[in-house]
């Protein structure tokens, strides 16, 4: 693996190599990702059906787009009763996780007549997409679903694409039934978001779309943000570790390759003060590679996108940290609670040599749809408030409004909004 010397130079560069896998450079395929689109719309069913003949090889029809009860129970006994307990754990500590996020309506209220306050209501519909094939993960789908049932969304439609007969993974059908998915639909792709987010005479129209996909559905979800909502526009899988002289070279080497064997566009970066732990995560990438199932797609990341960053002290190691932004981030250092409150930037944070990345896509709770491609300046994990709406609550009697409409009809005035003051002034036209 690649070590090089960390300077502004070699900063600046890798953050412009790594904003190259945004899908917003992937331009190309918008016109086919519009084309489904407006197909959808305006043909609904039958361009869903089609469209799944042509990319799924499935003929879909009215009759088999919607995965029955007898195939979610042929799904259990499909699957090893050791995974259904784990999963069945897994969704148990999200749960757990996600409860502590909810909050309560609140009002506040003076003396004079006076009521503002906050309207906390959960959507009605939410859409989850999960991919399918060899992408297939149930882990995703927990991560997806769970928020929004914690959130009280009252119905909860999963889209997954199907096999060429048809089937669904059965993995993610054991766990869309544990999670409390309502409905399951075998349509995958960018038509799938389409029937999301529009309706058609199957699939009805939601309010919010989340979950992961390939660069059709990432697209498809960019294209369709404002008819519904979205949780982020996902870029590839990254990971950061963020380590000293103390830290082990064989976990870090183990860490970074986690998260590289996603795909050959994914991140895997080590950044340190340590030349000699450098050289041993080097070495013993190389051994690993030469183990692990995926290595192609290894070995074509770390080429891509793999870097081992020689930092001169540590500041400067913080410092590239928050400017990457990294969607996961493991920090080994002697003291990684410390080192952690000067993190500003970053979708998760793993502290400690036991707390290892694959801990939070799998088991612990925290959520794992996280921000990408530096968006962790600005966006947080998937969460239940996303599938939560605020509405704000204005109340004034009308001695509470005597008090400052003067104040108010000044502001509007200035505005050259004189239809705002009016409407205030009106109220008290007859006042002494």
């Amino acid at each position: 693996m690649r070590i090089v010397r960390l300077t502004n130079d070699t900063k600046n560069s890798i953050l412009n190599n790594l904003l190259k896998r945004s899908p917003n450079n992937y331009t190309q395929y918008e016109n086919a990702v519009n084309e489904i689109i407006e197909g959808v719309r305006s043909r609904r069913d039958g361009a869903v059906f089609d469209y799944t003949l042509k990319f799924d090889r499935f003929e879909l029809n009215a009759d088999n787009i919607k995965v029955s009860r007898a195939e979610l129970d042929e799904a259990y006994e499909k699957l090893d009763s050791g995974l259904i307990d784990v999963i069945k754990q897994s969704a148990e500590n999200i749960r757990s996780f996600h409860l502590k996020q909810l909050r309560n309506s609140w009002f506040d209220a003076k003396e004079d007549g006076t009521i503002l306050g906050m309207k906390l209501t959960p959507i009605e519909k939410a859409g989850v997409y999960v991919p399918g094939g060899k992408a297939a993960y149930p882990s995703s789908l927990l991560m997806n679903v769970i928020p929004a049932k914690v959130a009280g969304v009252k119905k909860i439609i999963l889209t997954t694409p199907p096999g060429t007969d048809g089937g669904i993974n059965a993995g993610t059908l054991v766990a869309a039934d544990i999670a409390g998915v309502d409905t399951i639909y075998r349509v995958g792709g960018a038509q799938a978001i389409a029937a999301l987010a529009f309706g058609t005479e199957s699939i009805p129209k939601v309010d919010k779309i989340t979950g992961p996909g390939n660069i059709f559905v990432a697209l498809a979800k960019k294209a369709v943000y404002g008819y519904v909502g979205i949780d982020s526009i996902a870029g590839p899988s990254e990971i950061m570790v963020l380590a000293d002289e103390t830290a082990n070279p064989r976990y870090i080497a183990a860490d970074l390759l986690s998260q590289a064997e996603h795909d050959e566009l994914a991140s895997a970066i080590l950044v340190t003060t340590s030349g000699e732990l450098a050289d041993k995560v080097s070495e013993e990438v190389d051994g690993f590679i030469k183990t692990l199932g995926r290595s192609e797609i290894i070995k074509r990341s770390l080429d891509n996108y793999g870097y081992i960053l020689l930092a001169d002290s540590m500041q400067d190691a913080i410092d590239t940290v928050n400017a990457v932004a990294s969607e996961h981030l493991e920090i080994l250092t002697a003291n990684p609670f410390d080192t952690m409150t000067r993190i500003k930037n970053a979708g998760a944070i793993f502290l400690g040599e036991y707390a290892s990345e694959p801990l939070g896509d799998y088991f612990a709770g925290p959520n794992h749809i996280l921000p990408t491609n530096g968006t962790a300046r600005f966006f947080s994990p998937l969460n239940v408030d996303d599938f939560i709406k605020k509405t704000s609550i204005i109340s004034y009697s009308r001695e509470a409004l005597s008090k400052v409409h003067k104040q108010i009809e000044l502001f509007a005035e200035s505005e050259g909004l004189t239809a705002h003051a009016n409407s205030i002034r009106t109220r008290f036209e007859n006042a002494e």
